[in-house]
């Protein structure tokens, strides 16, 4: 049976290694899908989100974070060094797929997605900033979306995923 057109399961992206990961290996998780951009004034929120991962990891939750260069040039890591900025500087052990653009014409289709409400039949919101973050469901729908400035210790974040676990 195929995926709902209203869940991420549908999709496969590369992640860092250069392998191919299918989105429904996800399913039954709560997931935080995050733009991530290791020159970026919030990169240390890639530690925050290694520790609420780590937290909830026993709960049927992750964390994948998706390098981008689309806000003021500051990914400019590429592949295996995005990775290893990420792991050596903040401890990163959840999945970092490979460099992409997020929004405009030539966006993933991931992120045309997670930002579109005719696609996912939710929520509209377009990431204007790097970390800008994207809370999806068991069933893959994205429920809600938080601004880059809102940590991953936040309480209002730990509420909403706390309901979906």
């Amino acid at each position: 049976m195929g995926e709902s057109l209203r869940s991420i399961h549908q999709f496969k992206a590369k992640l860092i290694n250069g392998k191919d990961k299918k989105l429904s290996d996800y399913k039954g998780k709560v997931l935080l899908v995050v733009n991530i951009a290791s020159a970026c004034g919030f990169a240390p929120q890639l530690k925050e989100l290694q520790e609420l991962r780590d937290e909830l990891k026993d709960e049927e939750f992750e964390v994948l974070g998706f390098p981008s260069n689309d806000f003021g040039g500051q990914e400019p890591l590429e592949g295996k060094a995005i990775n290893e900025f990420c792991e050596l500087n903040y401890g990163v052990k959840f999945p970092i797929f490979n460099k992409m653009m997020i929004r405009g014409e030539q966006a993933n289709p991931i992120f045309k997605f997670l930002s579109t409400k005719e696609l996912n039949g939710n929520i509209k919101s377009t990431p204007r900033w790097n970390f800008h973050k994207y809370l999806v469901n068991k069933d893959g729908e994205v429920v809600d979306y938080f601004f880059p400035f809102t940590k991953p210790s936040s309480t209002k974040l730990r509420k909403k995923i706390q309901r979906l676990l």
